[in-house]
């Protein structure tokens, strides 16, 4: 499994650990619980993100080494 792919994998992961955690943090009236939740949910995304920009590079990587070989 390429690193682009356990980045998406990853960050799904930590999105979704992270809005459940906002969600207890909600029902429960835990501030701090919620706050944690949110930011891990955050971090999931940018991580998601990373793994589409890693995607973009190998592809982009890819095209230019095509034209080269031409």
């Amino acid at each position: 499994m390429n690193t682009s792919t356990k980045d998406k994998i990853q960050g799904n992961f930590h999105e979704a650990k992270g809005t459940l955690k906002e969600t207890v943090g909600k029902i429960t009236n835990d501030r701090k619980l919620k706050a944690e939740g949110k930011a891990e949910k955050n971090l999931g995304k940018v991580q998601q993100q990373i793994g589409n920009a890693k995607e973009a590079v190998a592809t982009l990587k890819g095209k230019l080494v095509g034209l080269k070989n031409k």
